[in-house]
């Protein structure tokens, strides 16, 4: 320090505090001591307006020197505790990397999608062509064009949702049997299916707004009764196991005469009787040969042509295959009631 001879006992006591200095705030307390307002260097300073103006200016630079060399080992001594202190938290925060891992949480495929990937799959294994239609349908297709006049009272039985005319969302993907009619031109033998969300006004314990729908349709010379039970019967048993059981109820649908409600031998009590079904058997879907109307609306003769249909609730099949009693859960997005479902990967 200083190159005007041996250094003052204040200002080498100085250096030696500051060297010595353990921690940030303790070196902190050194730089106020020293060169704060009430510091020793300032303190310096203002004496030298008592003393002879050559003297002063040679006092002058030897603190000036002073107070250069103090700030440099504050300097230094900050850079040196700052680089402990990085290296004391690097060492706690060290990470051992022999200590086991946390497994990350896996996602899991919904219900709702599995049961749809499976009834997918086993119509395409059926020989179905599978195809998209539009939610939002206008009128005629939705009503008009599968039997339902204006006046028709199934409209209001379906509590609509009515938008801009003439568009509704759809209430069951019906509408996609004219559409895929249509499309194919006359060509025979016609074998489509598709998949899709439906909406009506209602919502309970086994009925939501939105709800998904499957629905197939064949189409050929000669098509009857036993044509639909076969293809019915062979996808309840894909679905549900291959000691089920169907039945054909007689209904009513628009858009199919004559018409069936198809019943299944219950996947709970084996047919039996439980709480669930009081009776083995569990209505499952709608069913029906193609109406000569829709037929005509699609582009067909029903002189030459029949065919039929037959469509089920996805989430209806869902509850069935995994014992649930209420529909809603399905669409609450409860990760804990999703999570229940890994144990079903084979579906």
């Amino acid at each position: 320090m200083g190159g005007n001879g041996a250094r003052e006992d204040w200002a080498i006591v100085a250096l030696a505090e500051i060297a010595a200095a353990p921690t940030v705030a303790a070196l902190e307390a050194l730089r106020v001591q020293y060169l704060g307002k009430q510091g020793r260097v300032t303190g310096e300073l203002r004496a030298l307006s008592g003393l002879p103006a050559l003297e002063r200016r040679a006092r002058g630079a030897v603190l000036n020197e002073y107070k250069t060399d103090i700030e440099h080992a504050l300097s230094r001594q900050r850079e040196v505790l700052a680089q402990a202190e990085q290296t004391q938290r690097l060492e706690q925060e060290r990470l051992d990397l022999t200590l086991p891992g946390v497994s990350p949480a896996w996602g899991t495929l919904h219900p709702i999608t599995r049961v749809r990937r499976r009834l997918a799959d086993v119509m395409l294994r059926l020989g179905f062509t599978l195809r998209t239609a539009p939610e939002m349908e206008t009128e005629w297709y939705n009503f008009e064009a599968l039997n339902m006049p204006a006046d028709h009272p199934a409209r209001e039985m379906h509590d609509t949702f009515y938008l801009e005319a003439p568009y509704v969302l759809r209430t069951h993907t019906s509408p996609f049997q004219i559409r895929a009619m249509r499309d194919a031109g006359g060509e025979l033998p016609l074998r489509v299916a598709t998949l899709g969300f439906t909406y009506r006004r209602d919502d309970d314990a086994t009925h939501t707004p939105q709800f998904m729908q499957m629905e197939g349709l064949v189409l050929d010379r000669g098509i009857g009764l036993p044509d639909l039970k076969g293809v019915v019967l062979a996808v309840v048993r894909d679905v549900f196991g291959p000691t089920e059981r169907i039945r054909l109820r007689p209904s009513f649908f628009p858009f199919t005469e004559p018409s069936a409600e198809v019943d299944m031998s219950c996947p709970l009590c084996l047919g039996t009787g439980c709480r669930v079904c009081h009776t083995g058997w569990i209505e499952i879907l709608g069913s029906g040969l193609v109406h000569p109307r829709v037929l005509e609306a699609g582009g067909y003769d029903p002189g030459e042509v029949s065919g039929f249909a037959f469509g089920w609730g996805v989430e209806r099949v869902a509850m069935l295959l995994y014992g649930l009693d209420e529909l809603r859960p399905l669409y609450q997005n409860d990760v804990r009631f999703l999570q229940a479902f890994d144990a079903w990967d084979s579906l």
